[in-house]
């Protein structure tokens, strides 16, 4: 049975998403002109909890859940991907990278849950895993190894909180990561002080313009609240094999946006580690439906 296609308005909404979500590291890098990154992380996840608390219910989860996913994503995603994109790797290419999470979820799902890995996921991996190879092979004094291994180690904790979500029960995302923003902004707050210095801290909060609030408020109205609630009305009136696929279109932003706005180059040699990337993306989340799709024609 073919699903029905989809509407404009809902294509056009969800472009937006996913150009939010992708140019938002153009935007974090704004943000980090002035604010020490774990300090700008946990301003981030304090907005999105306050005042959202007193206007969402708490979604009917356990507290256990919702500090497992506020400490991976909050601590472990955001702060380590702020931290990489301070200076050691470019916006363009953050968001790319970031982008493994979808292969460590798969990974995670089968070290926790003894999901059976299949062909088409191997498949995905490795070209996946060659286009960071590419990256690797090619990391200088703009791009270093250790941010490589900072975007790379956010990957993972993104994926982390997946299973958590996954495992929880929860059905209505947005909810879900306001309340878990409990637990995400005390620990980068902490950490802040305790790593960066109270003296960073005043100084960044003395030097933000309006253009770091801005990036501040992009962080949470547009990244978190208008994206999760969006992407979460796209999924509940369509197929996720019609809606997830879009998400392809992130890191093609996220270059994109770099490029125009910071002048991030665009060699050949990056141009191809994100096309090994995003093709193993496509083949991990299309194949999927095109599997289904022959099954219901025979």
């Amino acid at each position: 049975m073919e699903h029905a296609a989809l509407p404009l308005r809902h294509v056009l909404l969800a472009i937006a998403v996913v150009a939010v979500w992708g140019s938002n590291f153009v935007v974090i890098r704004v943000g980090l002109d002035h604010l020490p990154p774990l300090l700008f992380a946990a301003l981030r996840f304090l907005f999105a909890c306050l005042p959202g608390i007193f206007l969402v219910a708490r979604p009917r989860v356990s507290w256990r859940s919702l500090a497992g996913y506020g400490l991976l994503i909050g601590s472990g995603q955001f702060g380590l991907l702020f931290v990489a994109m301070r200076s050691e790797i470019t916006p363009g290419l953050a968001s790319l990278v970031i982008q493994m999470q979808v292969f460590f979820t798969i990974g995670l799902a089968v070290a926790l849950n003894g999901e059976r890995v299949r062909l088409y996921q191997g498949a995905a991996l490795a070209l996946g895993a060659a286009g960071i190879g590419v990256i690797a092979a090619h990391v200088d004094a703009v791009t270093t190894p250790l941010g490589l291994a900072l975007v790379l180690t956010a990957a993972l904790s993104w994926a982390g909180g997946n299973i958590v979500a996954k495992r929880s029960g929860v059905t209505d995302m947005l909810p879900f990561v306001i309340w878990a923003s409990l637990f995400s902004a005390p620990p980068l707050f902490a950490l802040s002080f305790a790593l960066e210095g109270w003296g960073a801290m005043s100084a960044g909060l003395a030097q933000a313009d309006a253009a770091t609030w801005a990036a501040v408020a992009w962080q949470t109205v547009g990244n978190t609240l208008f994206g999760y609630s969006a992407w979460g009305f796209l999924l509940s009136r369509h197929p996720a094999a019609t809606i997830t696929p879009m998400a392809l279109l992130v890191p093609v932003f996220g270059m994109a946006a770099s490029f125009l706005w910071l002048g991030e180059p665009l060699p050949l040699w990056k141009l191809g580690a994100a096309l090994l990337v995003m093709a193993g993306l496509a083949v991990g989340l299309l194949t999927p439906a095109w599997q289904r799709r022959a099954a219901a024609h025979r």
